[in-house]
């Protein structure tokens, strides 16, 4: 079992040759985790996204200001073998995976009846399915590596993890399974030189959440709504430096979880008839 000491991140067979995966690494949080782990960290790149023009865009900007080698794959996902690929494409290619940044995702915010299968169906592919094999693969691959220097897993769950709120029901049960999931892998690959780490942010202002202006403005001003930069600096420095299960980064987040999860029945209701997807005369 590994001990609580600080970790840095070593490059695995020789200098410059050490890489980092991030899925969803076109855009948003997923582009500041390839940002700083280019930048501040020193590692190149595997970028996995669906956005080809953005994950060539991202790919060039990042070589021409960090000099670290950058290689893409465009894939969706968020299909059944969408793991198998990144995972071959990474051996084809011969890179050493040293960091495997589980970052890509979406969120669903409608009553449930209103989602289409197909949109449930992929959230919980991305979410759960690819994620989890992902893990799978890698952490085979590291734990029967020769070489055991430490590698690292770590996955992007949500506080909402811990709420069970109508309208994004989907995007809660996904995110609370990958929270549990990582603080089980910790356990048991540790044995391996592994670090696992869950992170748990709150609103991020990645201009995905379905907040009107005026309200979207308030959160940002008292710092409820956190910036990707500052996110994932906080994530990657408790994935490199420390031996944490999980990382919420921002105090506010941890005054708030216990508040939402105690709210009455009685008020959850009365907002629900106030959004336009649970009473339809609202927009008529």
């Amino acid at each position: 079992m590994t001990s609580l000491k600080r970790y840095i991140p070593q490059p695995s067979v020789s200098d410059n040759n050490a890489y980092a995966l991030v899925t969803g690494g076109s855009s948003g949080i997923g582009k500041q985790y390839a940002s700083q782990l280019a930048r501040d960290y020193h590692y190149n790149l595997l970028l996995v996204s669906n956005q080809d023009t953005e994950l060539k865009q991202v790919s060039n900007e990042l070589n021409q200001q960090y000099g670290v080698c950058i290689k893409t794959l465009c894939i969706d996902l968020a299909q059944n073998n969408a793991a198998e690929q990144v995972f071959d494409f990474a051996q084809e290619q011969q890179l050493e995976i040293d960091v495997l940044i589980n970052n890509a995702g979406f969120l669903i915010f409608d009553a449930f009846v209103n989602v289409p299968t197909q949109k449930v169906e992929a959230i919980l592919l991305l979410h759960t399915l690819t994620a989890t094999k992902l893990c799978h693969l890698f952490a085979n691959r590291w734990r029967l590596s020769t070489d055991q220097h430490r590698r690292f897993i770590l996955n992007m769950s949500s506080m909402s993890a811990w709420m069970a709120m109508p309208t994004i029901q989907c995007y809660n049960a996904t995110k609370s399974y990958i929270y549990n999931f990582s603080k089980a892998l910790w356990y048991e690959l540790s044995l391996f030189n592994i670090h696992v780490l869950a992170v748990t942010p709150g609103s991020t202002d990645t201009g995905l959440l379905p907040f009107p202006d005026t309200f979207g403005n308030i959160l940002r001003a008292t710092g409820i709504t956190m910036k990707p930069a500052t996110l994932v600096k906080k994530a990657l420095h408790s994935l490199f430096y420390s031996n944490k299960k999980s990382c919420m980064p921002g105090l506010w987040n941890h005054i708030i979880v216990p508040i939402i999860n105690h709210l009455p029945d009685w008020l959850i209701f009365a907002v629900m008839k106030r959004l336009p997807m649970f009473n339809p005369t609202i927009n008529s």
